[in-house]
């Protein structure tokens, strides 16, 4: 599986023909199978996206794994895509901290999830020794696991390119002198960092000639959810993003399902972060015009199956519903 990534050092959409949104709660298994049937009968791509998770299998992450499992074989997946906030509540302190196999290899055990997770960083990965969820060892142990701190993967058939961002170092209040939580371990300075990793976003975004172009941060642009709108990120990363034709932004730090499309914004605003702790209410921004389609205060996470002339998102709560649907098409 192709993809080019940046280390840390060296940091590193959209006219649609067709954009169709269905809700429904209430829908089961049956609505299910019908739903993912006609979009994935010919898609020879499909994933899942989930997000803050890693709680030693608590806060029903159990349940949101067993039923990751169950959809992920009936799409036969080709990965899973982890939107940060990996090991809860302080990361991991070093490569042979025994969190990393209590709370994802013990957990995601089905047969269809041994398959590459690509990750990128959280807040919480970020409390703790953030460098040891990048080091090799941890594909030692467990050889489905991927992280880097930003990197692109690559599907030429499908005509699909990712950019995973790291957003973390983007949040001024983390990096305050009197915020004691969050370590900066790097041997370049944030501020410089920041740059590097803005500039070659750039550059990677405008050399790209793929058909789709995916966006994958932790951190939320547009979001009605307790954490609500990161401001850093709409001043510094949308940008980059709406100039370059990118068709979606992934998220999670909510502990949400959601899907938000503005009128001034080409791209769809999509966050998967209800993979273990959730039911946190909405913030600040409950009552602004955002141009929310859906929004979920629970556990689940959210299935893709792509081909050159479709994106298809199917959101999944632990019991197997369909909560919604996004259905983009181009010619």
């Amino acid at each position: 599986m192709p993809y080019t990534y940046y280390g840390w050092i060296s940091i590193f959409m959209c006219v649609c023909a067709c954009v169709c949104v269905s809700s429904d709660p209430l829908c089961g298994r049956s609505a299910q199978k019908s739903s993912t049937a006609a979009a994935t009968a010919a898609a020879p791509l499909n994933f899942l996206v989930v997000g803050d998770w890693g709680r030693d299998g608590t806060f029903n992450q159990t349940l949101v794994a067993n039923e990751m499992g169950i959809v992920g074989t009936k799409l036969n997946i080709d990965y899973v895509i982890s939107t940060g906030d990996n090991f809860y509540e302080s990361g991991l302190t070093g490569p042979d901290d025994t969190q990393f196999t209590t709370s994802f290899s013990e957990i995601y055990t089905q047969e269809s999830l041994q398959t590459t997770w690509y990750s990128v960083l959280g807040n919480h990965d970020y409390r703790g020794n953030a460098t040891a969820q990048l080091d090799k060892e941890l594909t030692l142990r467990d050889s489905r696991w991927f992280c880097s701190s930003t990197y692109q993967l690559k599907r030429e058939l499908v005509d699909v390119e990712f950019f995973f961002i790291d957003t973390n170092p983007l949040v001024e209040s983390y990096w305050k002198e009197n915020n004691k939580d969050y370590k900066w371990l790097l041997p370049i300075s944030r501020e410089e960092y920041i740059t590097n990793e803005l500039k070659n976003l750039s550059i990677s975004l405008e050399a790209s000639q793929a058909k789709w172009k995916i966006a994958v941060g932790h951190h939320t642009m547009r979001s009605v959810g307790k954490h609500g709108e990161t401001l850093e990120l709409l001043d510094q990363v949308l940008p980059i993003l709406e100039a370059n034709g990118v068709d979606v932004y992934i998220n999670g730090h909510d502990h949400c399902l959601q899907h938000i499309k503005r009128s001034d914004s080409p791209l769809h605003f999509l966050t998967s972060g209800g993979g273990s702790k959730a039911w946190r209410g909405r913030g600040a921004n409950e009552h602004k015009d955002l141009g929310l389609q859906f929004y979920y205060d629970g556990q689940g996470f959210a299935a893709v199956s792509m081909a050159p002339s479709f994106f298809h998102m199917d959101f999944y709560d632990i019991s197997g519903n369909i909560l919604h649907t996004l259905h983009l098409s181009k010619n």
